[in-house]
């Protein structure tokens, strides 16, 4: 159903429907989402999937496997002819990583903006763990990728969502994907906020942060909201027509 909202949400700005938003949220349960054109045989173990009691869906948008546990999950969605935004993929990429960064500073984290290889510079990750690929502008701390996001365009409008971890569990994680025991090193890239700073950040914490950044970075004037009754029908659908069946998230 997050995958379906963040969908609807995106076809209704593209039609001009909604204006801009930001949308935060957490999984229940536990969640492990692949990316679009990822491999669901060779990239994730199953079994180990249900025995763990993990969800798993497929996104609309790219990149590698993402474990959605304890963290919390930020969806924007936006045109890309209005500013901030208006420009290239990967300006919408630096805009919103330098909004993040402002969010996690104030948590007292201290989180490097870093430009990432561009695809196909140096050798392709043999393992399919999202946060262990940076791509351009991460936002690294202690050395470790802390914030995993993906875009997709539809029109005039982006969805860019991004997982943002509290704590992470990697034996667990290396188990879901597969990832060989000697490739079990490339694991020590993958950050979590917990042990980063004395303060303990919470969700609730992070949510006002984020609310906060987004509002001093770019001039952006919030107003709350809740999906409307169209947007929901619509995101109904979209679960129950793709993102809930097993040909879209296994067998695509």
């Amino acid at each position: 159903m997050n995958m379906a909202l963040d969908e609807a949400l995106l076809e209704a700005v593209a039609s001009g429907a909604s204006g801009p938003l930001l949308r935060l949220y957490g999984w229940q349960p536990a969640t492990l989402t692949l990316g679009y054109a990822q491999s669901a045989r060779h990239d994730i173990d199953l079994t180990a999937c249900r025995a763990s009691g993990i969800d798993v869906v497929r996104r609309t948008t790219g990149g590698r496997a993402v474990l959605h546990a304890d963290e919390l999950t930020y969806a924007l969605v936006a045109r890309t002819d209005d500013p901030p935004f208006a420009g290239s993929v990967l300006h919408c990429y630096r805009v919103i990583a330098e909004v993040l960064q402002v969010a996690l500073r104030q948590a007292g984290i201290d989180a490097e903006l870093v430009p990432g290889r561009r695809e196909g510079e140096g050798a392709r990750p043999a393992h399919a763990v999202c946060f262990t690929a940076p791509a351009q502008y991460e936002l690294l701390a202690a050395g470790r990728k802390i914030v995993g996001s993906a875009q997709k365009r539809r029109g005039q409008a982006f969805l860019q969502h991004g997982s943002i971890p509290l704590t992470l569990d990697v034996d667990l994680l290396a188990r879901l994907l597969r990832v060989a025991p000697d490739d079990q090193l490339s694991l020590r890239k993958v950050g979590w906020l917990a042990g980063l700073t004395a303060e303990t950040v919470t969700v609730a914490r992070l949510e006002e942060l984020l609310v906060d950044a987004f509002q001093t970075r770019l001039g952006v004037i919030w107003q709350e909201s809740t999906v409307a009754a169209d947007e929901q029908q619509r995101a109904d659908q979209l679960h129950a027509e793709t993102f809930a069946r097993d040909a879209w998230t296994l067998q695509r």
